[in-house]
């Protein structure tokens, strides 16, 4: 038997990776042929793309007849199903998230579909039964604007359809408007009316408050005896409208559709205490109600920008070079082998290879490097590099990295959808429809909750036909379990701790986007950090100077300095700044004639002398006279402890080394500790750097683990890795390549000033302030929190158990049951009001 391997995009351009079901239904198929032992997915990537490994008998089935089967093959799967991922506007929180879901998967030939509360649906479809158009229907029916949509039958799974924008185009703003099938809105359509409400995409919160003031001003009016009871009365009608209305929609439609949830018993509920005359605590319940949804879809608004943020960092246009021209043009029109030119301090438009200029370029966007990394024109510039898995990383360059001094000529290896950057994109997009295990059992739990109780009240009410009593006793009975059952205290106990943890993060410096993730971080006893700008302070400094011969340190760094200063190179000016600031105002003396050896060092006159800066490269091929042994063993020492060294010589003789490193933060020891000490009992690091690198660190400020020489998608596969072992983990980071294993991880940290907007938009919690010593207060208060929404839910159930069997055989009546109710919801609220007295440890 032989092997051969073919990448899945080629046979299934539409899928969006390895994991999808039409991969499974093309392995089984292929296995039926003769020839074709086994197919499986190969555990190696061609540059992070999977692929299929066929096991062959080569006496039976040839390579090219595997080839055009498998394209047959995969073509017959492409032509039946499709795949959509869809942006859609105006999903407020996780429950109608779940009916959306629950209606797309009723539409006939919808065969997996998952929608998020953030607003992205994944769907795979047959479309000899259903197309897209009649999914946007589905869609408008529950009035949602689509913004963006990705189809594979057209343009693959990850291209996005330019938008002509001066087109005021919504999905539910004309019955008569169609799309084609994998048409899309752009990210540019925003429209003021999130749910076409007066205050726009405020009206829910704004109703919200107004509900809250009416209620207050009509509850403080009650206890005045010169004002009419009618006074208080209206103020209460008028509360219920505002704090009703988005809840008597959403359950309105539920119940059209067949479905009952939470929104609707509260509805019920609250009507029921208005018919009681107990109008304020009808008010109250539809207050923190609506208040909690608003919360919820304001958070929920902060994540659908994580995408549009990532996108923006590639730059739409580049200067295509043909004929010795330029001409400027989008990116989408790039192909593979175009040349493009890169002025300097510009941003890189497509993947590629360095043919001409040499320039060092910042790849924290993408890799997460702490310092500009030098790139060099490949050796052979009419190679074909699109497959080649061996490119040097001092030949390669990413889209959406910036370009430094010097302009560069890069040949274009993969096209605009297929970048790094799309990818991170797409995971991103990807990860925010998969969903959490809390959210299932939230869901399972509602289900069977709200149909019980409309159950029993329904019994109630019959009640008198069963015994002797008038139907207005039923009536009344029927109405306190109701008020006995309505979770009052239940839909306001987790809001109410969840809004006062949050309240208190936030005066800590710390933004926690939601329950979840506050929940979440309470658990937690792994957390994966990245390197730069996390765990250190994202500035190479000076960390050692090494004199040698007779030469004292201050004269080493009176050289150094002078010399650098002619150098506009990163780690140039980090000499410069912290030698000045050592020097203290001492006289530097003045260099002259830089010559840039880039790479390896430079070199300048001093006087009458020559002067070298540089790495060991730099002396290899510079004449005869090389670093002695030892020396050069001391430029390896220094490099080992995860320094990068700088060798000076003086004409002939070997003055000095200077080191410099990405210093770790002054707290990251301290904090850590702390951590150990909350819990945590695994703390790794991932990071782009070199693996030495990421040991010293770790070793430094007291890591577990270190894993170095990461690629974002590597970055991903450790989260997963990690989660599997820990079970959650949360991921610290602060740049781009953060972004997918953030989605990917239990519970996504950014740092604050030193995070990128995309790992900010995307991650669950932000440290504000850029201070990494509020990690452990953050996870201390989460903890906090998680044990006040246990007793909580504890404290509300118990009491809704108690009470339902007391006013069923009439030990309790409404009043009784109000109090208590009334009471327990009081007891919640101000349990979590406790965690706005939390203190850092």
């Amino acid at each position: 038997m032989e092997k051969l391997k073919i990448e899945i995009p080629v046979i299934l351009p539409q899928v969006p990776n390895e994991k999808d079901t039409c991969v499974e239904r093309l392995i089984s198929k292929l296995e039926e042929k003769d020839g074709i032992e086994k197919v499986h997915i190969a555990d190696e990537k061609a540059d992070a793309t999977p692929q299929l490994c066929f096991h062959y008998d080569p006496d039976v089935i040839s390579i090219d007849r595997i080839q055009s089967m498998a394209e047959q093959t995969g073509a017959k799967i492409t032509e039946k199903y499709g795949h959509l991922l869809i942006e859609v506007k105006g999903i407020r929180h996780t429950r109608q998230a779940r009916t959306i879901e629950k209606n797309l998967l009723g539409i006939k030939g919808v065969l997996e579909a998952s929608v998020n509360a953030a607003g992205m649906i994944r769907l795979e479809y047959n479309k000899k039964e259903t197309s897209f158009d009649h999914i946007s229907e589905r869609l408008k029916k529950d009035t949602l604007k689509i913004k963006k949509s990705s189809s594979a039958d057209e343009n693959g799974f990850n291209r996005r359809q330019p938008i002509d924008n001066s087109k005021d185009r919504e999905q539910t703003g004309d019955a008569n408007h169609k799309h084609k099938e994998g048409e899309s809105h752009g990210a540019g359509e925003e429209h003021s009316h999130e749910h076409g409400g007066i205050f726009g995409k405020n009206t829910e919160l704004i109703f919200s408050i107004i509900c809250g003031a009416l209620l207050g001003i009509g509850f403080g009016l009650s206890y005045v005896d010169s004002i009419p009871d009618w006074v208080s009365l209206s103020l209460y009608i008028g509360a219920y409208f505002f704090g009703g209305y988005f809840t008597a929609k959403e359950a309105i439609e539920t119940v059209a559709k067949g479905g009952f949830e939470i929104d609707f018993l509260m509805l019920v509920a609250a009507i029921g205490a208005a018919i009681l005359g107990e109008w304020a605590e009808g008010a109250l319940l539809l207050f923190l109600f609506s208040l909690g949804h608003a919360l919820e879809h304001y958070a929920m608004n902060k994540a659908r920008k994580s995408i549009a943020a990532l996108a923006d960092l590639a730059p739409k246009t580049a200067l295509l070079k043909k004929g010795g021209k330029t001409e400027e043009v989008g990116i989408e029109k790039l192909s593979i082998g175009d040349i493009i030119v890169v002025k300097p301090n510009s941003k890189i438009s497509a993947d590629g290879v360095v043919v001409n200029g040499k320039s060092s370029v910042n790849q924290a966007p993408i890799t997460g490097e702490s310092v500009p990394v030098d790139k060099f024109p490949v050796e052979d510039t009419s190679k074909e590099y699109s497959q080649d898995d061996e490119i040097k990383d001092e030949n390669r360059v990413f889209a959406g990295t910036i370009n430094g001094n010097n302009t560069l000529e890069v040949k274009v290896i993969k096209e605009a959808k297929d970048s790094t950057l799309s990818r991170l994109v797409k995971l991103v997009n990807e990860a925010q429809t998969q969903k959490s295990p809390t959210q299932l059992l939230t869901d399972k739990f509602e289900k069977y909750f709200v149909p019980s109780v409309l159950i029993l009240v329904g019994i109630l009410l019959f009640a008198f036909l069963v015994i002797d009593e008038p139907f207005s006793a039923s009536f009344y009975r029927a109405m306190a379990v109701l008020v006995a059952a309505s979770p009052c205290a239940l839909a306001i106990s987790t809001p109410s701790a969840v809004l006062s943890g949050v309240a208190r993060a936030a005066k800590g410096g710390v933004l926690i986007k939601g329950g979840r993730p506050l929940e979440d971080l309470g658990e937690l006893t792994a957390l994966a950090f990245d390197k730069t700008g996390t765990l250190t302070e994202g500035k190479p400094k000076l960390t050692q100077i090494v004199a040698l011969g007779n030469l004292s340190e201050e004269e080493l760094l009176k050289i150094a300095v002078a010399v650098e200063s002619l150098s506009d190179h990163p780690l140039a000016k980090a000499v410069v700044r912290d030698g000045k600031e050592i020097l203290n105002g001492k006289e530097i003396p003045e260099a002259s004639n830089l010559e840039a050896v880039l790479g390896k060092g430079i070199k300048a006159s001093l006087g009458k002398d020559e002067i070298y800066v540089g790495n060991l490269d730099l002396y290899q091929d510079l004449d005869d006279n090389k670093p002695s042994d030892n020396i050069t063993g001391k430029v390896r020492e220094l490099e080992g402890g995860g320094n990068t060294t700088m060798l000076i010589r003086k004409n002939k003789e070997f003055i000095g080394i200077i080191a410099l490193m990405d210093t770790p933060r002054e707290s990251a020891k301290a904090t850590l500790i702390k951590l150990k000490e909350l819990g945590i009992k695994r703390m790794i690091m991932l990071t782009g750097d070199n693996q030495k690198v990421a040991d010293a660190v770790a070793k430094e400020i007291g890591l577990t683990d270190a894993w170095g020489s990461l690629l974002p998608e590597e970055k991903v596969e450790a989260i997963k890795k990690l989660k599997e072992q820990e079970s959650k983990v949360a991921m610290i980071g602060d740049g781009v390549n953060d972004a997918p294993a953030m989605a990917n991880s239990t519970v996504g940290i950014a740092m604050g000033a030193a995070g990128s907007d995309v790992a900010l938009e995307t991650a669950d919690i932000a440290l504000m302030a850029d201070k990494l010593e509020t990690l452990p207060f953050a996870i201390g208060l989460s903890r906090k929190a998680k044990a006040i929404i246990k007793q909580n839910l504890w404290v509300s159930l118990g009491i809704v158990s108690l009470l339902i069997p007391a006013t069923i055989f009439g030990w309790a009546n409404i009043g009784i049951a109000v109090v208590i109710h009334e009471g327990s919801t009081l007891l919640v609220v101000f349990n979590a009001l406790r965690l706005l007295a939390y203190k850092k440890s």
